[in-house]
């Protein structure tokens, strides 16, 4: 890859974003608006980089001529430090450009609906399902993030079957879009009397909240039946028909939301949780067109794959997918994730730069 051909190149487009953005007209236009600007952003940052590059190749060359040509002693020594320091920094900026070149998915901005739902184990794994809930909001709150239940079913114990909640905030989407998968916990379940470790396995979805304008439902294309909602959920709960069942004619997708009192709030919240997996749906087909010659970079986040594994007694956790083990699990399980996390992203990032970068949009 020629890097100042293709610097030269972000440089006109951010020329023209630079145009974009004084027309006034912009903001009339709130899909263009975001995507010029989310663009914009990201090519100043690349722009601030291309300059500090630009001043580490002009150090190079006028250092390499002074120690090439320089008749005092003192001079050039002081040019051969200076050339030594500039031949260091090059690599490491040249790293960074490189990262940066990969324009960033529009979907890393998006909100983001996860669902946990446990696998093997039974209450074990139900409790794990409440474990990871609660490792999820706890990094959420450190981040900032508002986190809202969407709809929960608690089993006996004092876990989930399942929980769907949102999350909302910056980035949020392209901080935790690696997390879908199956996540194997082994532990010594406190039920257990003889201290014998168990394995259990819950699954996690993480799908990007979708906009109505993003995905256009057809009324047409969806029966509404209303309920008694049932299991626990205040006094109230089963005394009038405010469950809600969507079905989703063409795919067949079925969501059930029973956690309000209000019919029409849980048909929002129902409505929200169908669009995200509807949207979920189409970008996944995106993908697999994108991605049929390669595997995808990190794990397809199907949730079939299993990704990850929390190994209790020895405090260790590691992510099958990048080969990364910590020893560090009960902070992990406290919501500090950001080891994990990043590395998943570095990794995407290096073996998207395998596959080339894209051109900029024209």
């Amino acid at each position: 890859m020629d890097l100042l051909k293709k610097l030269e190149d972000c440089k006109r487009r951010f020329d023209v974003l630079n145009t974009q953005v004084m027309d006034p007209d912009l903001v009339k236009d709130t899909a263009k608006y975001k995507d010029v600007m989310r663009e914009h952003g990201h090519l100043s940052e690349l722009m601030t980089l291309y300059d500090d590059y630009k001043k580490v190749l002009k150090g190079i060359d006028d250092d390499t001529e002074m120690v090439t040509n320089e008749e005092d002693h003192d001079m050039k020594e002081m040019a051969r430090e200076e050339l030594k320091a500039f031949e260091e920094r090059r690599p490491q900026i040249e790293e960074q450009i490189k990262f940066k070149l990969i324009p960033p998915d529009p979907l890393d901005e998006k909100n983001i609906i996860i669902e946990i739902r446990n696998g093997v184990g039974g209450d074990e794994a139900s409790l794990f399902v409440a474990d990871l809930y609660e490792m999820y909001t706890r990094f959420a709150e450190m981040k900032g993030w508002k986190y809202e239940i969407m709809s929960a079913t608690p089993t006996e114990v004092g876990g989930y079957k399942e929980i769907v909640f949102s999350l909302s905030g910056k980035f949020v989407y392209g901080t935790l879009r690696w997390e879908g998968g199956v996540h194997r916990v082994q532990r010594v379940p406190a039920t257990e009397a003889q201290g014998r470790i168990h394995t259990s396995t819950v699954t996690v979805a993480v799908l990007p909240e979708a906009e109505e304008t993003d995905i256009v439902i057809k009324p047409e294309d969806v029966r509404v039946d209303v309920m008694r909602a049932g299991g626990p959920g205040g006094q109230c709960v089963n005394t009038t028909d405010s469950a809600v069942r969507l079905t989703h004619i063409p795919t067949g997708i079925v969501v059930i939301q029973q956690d309000e009192k209000s019919q029409i709030k849980n048909k929002a919240k129902a409505f929200r949780v169908l669009r995200a997996r509807l949207f979920d749906l189409e970008e996944n087909k995106k993908r697999a067109e994108r991605d049929a010659a390669r595997k995808s970079m990190v794990g397809s986040g199907d949730r079939s794959e299993r990704i990850r594994t929390y190994n209790f007694p020895q405090n260790r956790i590691t992510d099958h997918r990048i080969n990364l083990t910590l020893y560090k699990l009960d902070q992990f399980m406290l919501g500090y994730m950001n080891d994990m996390l990043d590395a998943l992203n570095v990794y995407a990032k290096e073996e998207q730069l395998k596959t080339g970068i894209p051109d900029l949009e024209k």
